[in-house]
């Protein structure tokens, strides 16, 4: 293909060839091949235009950048918005594969993850493959790939939605980060459904304030509709949310359906006589004249409204409201999201969960509140280098609502993990509460945690979820919540042995 037929931005400033022959495209010199373009993107760590030379020598053809650089080995596009003229030019490069699937996009703080799956089930038992991008990763047919990001780079996209096509599948349910929305990642793809789940703090290191935060996020609603395809397009809002309120005013051309879990509130998919358990929810669920009892595996409140978009969505998409139905009460667990962790029989319920921001901590304690245990044991961190006004909120929502609370470190990359402890303890420290403990080694938390646990109780891991790794100053390690905890309930079990076969009386921390 030549250079010539994939640019759609008038705007650039081309200096070479435009006839140069482009074989291939990456944003990444390490993976440039024979006549491939090469952006030289602008990162938050480093700039591309530090690679240029290397992409070159690897075989780039053309260098695309928001600035011109001194060569005479390669083409050269200068563009203003270069994200924008990426995910433009993938989409050319690619042949518009997002024209030939039906795409939902699930935005919001909490509970993208997780209605990602629920639709999943849904379209399975309906018969429909699907393919997910998401944070947890990425997959299709029977490939996997792990995720850097809960939405890729756009030329990533393309590249997964082509070959998500050409191997025959036609829907994609896509988490969409405010990130991607802000630097143009998703630009001109073209959705079909789009879902918001709510909105609460978080990123603001990244979008400085609510109004930003809520901003980037709107981009996908606005922009729903606009491109080549003619079908009807469907947002779909959480009305409950303050935040779902304002979205209603933003412009949204695109027809619009509302969910919600309140009595009194007028919704087109509507949640009552909600049950609670420690097994999962039960409601009832209203659409039109559609009536349904939906029985999920997912405890807490919030997974209700998650039921609630997957089911809104898949019904938006055409799936019938009886298939829907079906497909929701088979979803299955969702990994790293209030996951169980077997214990042996020793007693105590142990449960992983991705809650990294102080509205998903409350959600998640206030599901685990439902289940009437003896005690709530919480073990969690915050993450370095990201939104520190959060990490008091953190502090003060894990002792008010935890028995006890141990203090640790969540990927603190290049922050001192004790200097975020501090920030956490002073949302503790406003509240008054002395029942928690710091622990800043993240395995030793865990290991005094279970070590603490008695019959009855319940120990809640949060932050990390699926993840398995750590990101330290010192770089990036292997480390999963679920395997640590494994590792000592192990031990704790051989403990209970060993004191039963010498007759002594077991000692309980």
């Amino acid at each position: 293909m030549k250079l010539k037929e994939l640019l759609s931005d008038e705007s650039a400033f081309i200096i070479g060839d435009e006839n140069t022959e482009v074989s291939g495209v990456s944003y990444d010199s390490r993976k440039v091949g024979k006549d491939y373009a090469f952006f030289a993107l602008s990162g938050h760590n480093t700039d591309g235009r530090k690679y240029i030379a290397e992409a070159i020598a690897n075989g780039a053809s053309v260098i695309i950048t928001d600035s011109k650089y001194d060569t005479n080995d390669a083409a050269q596009v200068v563009v203003k918005d270069i994200f924008h003229f990426m995910s433009l030019f993938g989409a050319r490069f690619y042949n518009y594969p997002d024209r030939e699937l039906n795409i939902m996009g699930i935005t919001g703080t909490n509970g993208k993850t997780t209605v990602t799956y629920m639709i999943e089930s849904i379209l399975a038992n309906s018969g429909i493959e699907c393919g997910v991008i998401g944070t947890v990763n990425y997959r299709y047919k029977s490939k996997v790939i792990e995720a850097d990001n809960t939405t890729p780079q756009s030329l990533d996209i393309y590249k997964i939605m082509r070959d998500i096509s050409d191997s025959g599948v036609k829907y994609l349910v896509m988490e969409v980060s405010s990130h991607a929305l802000s630097l143009g990642r998703v630009y001109g793809i073209e959705f079909d459904v789009v879902v918001f789940t709510n909105l609460t703090r978080e990123h603001l290191d990244f979008h400085k304030n609510m109004d930003g935060y809520f901003e980037a996020k709107s981009v996908l609603f606005k922009e729903l509709g606009a491109g080549k395809k003619s079908n009807k397009k469907c947002a779909i809002i959480n009305i409950d949310d303050e935040y779902g309120e304002k979205l209603l005013k933003v412009g949204i051309s695109a027809e619009i359906k509302l969910y919600s879990a309140i009595k009194k509130r007028a919704a087109d998919f509507k949640a009552g006589d909600i049950e609670i358990a420690n097994n999962g929810a039960v409601f009832n669920l209203i659409f039109c004249n559609e009536r349904a009892r939906i029985r999920i595996k997912h405890i807490g409140l919030h997974n209700v409204y998650n039921a609630l978009a997957a089911l809104a969505a898949a019904v938006c998409s055409g799936i019938s409201f009886e298939k829907a139905v079906e497909g929701l009460n088979n979803s299955r667990q969702v990994p790293g999201r209030l996951e169980k962790v077997n214990t042996i029989g020793l007693g105590f319920e142990i449960v992983v969960d991705y809650a990294h921001t102080d509205d998903a901590l409350e959600n998640v304690l206030r599901a685990l509140k439902e289940i009437k245990s003896k005690r709530i044991i919480t073990v969690f961190g915050c993450g370095g280098d990201r939104d520190r006004a959060k990490r008091p909120l953190m502090g003060k929502t894990a002792v008010e609502m935890s028995d006890f609370v141990f203090v640790t470190s969540d990927n603190s990359r290049k922050e001192e993990p004790y200097q975020i402890i501090l920030d956490i303890e002073v949302g503790i420290k406003r509240v008054g509460k002395k029942n928690y403990k710091v622990v800043v080694d993240r395995e030793t938390a865990i290991k005094e945690a279970i070590m603490m646990a008695d019959k009855g109780d319940i120990v809640l891991l949060a932050g990390k979820g699926h993840e398995t790794y750590q990101i330290a100053s010192c770089g990036k390690a292997h480390f999963s919540d679920v395997e640590v905890a494994e590792k000592y309930i192990d031990l704790k079990a051989k403990q209970k042995v060993a004191v039963k076969q010498v007759g002594q009386r077991e000692f309980i921390f």
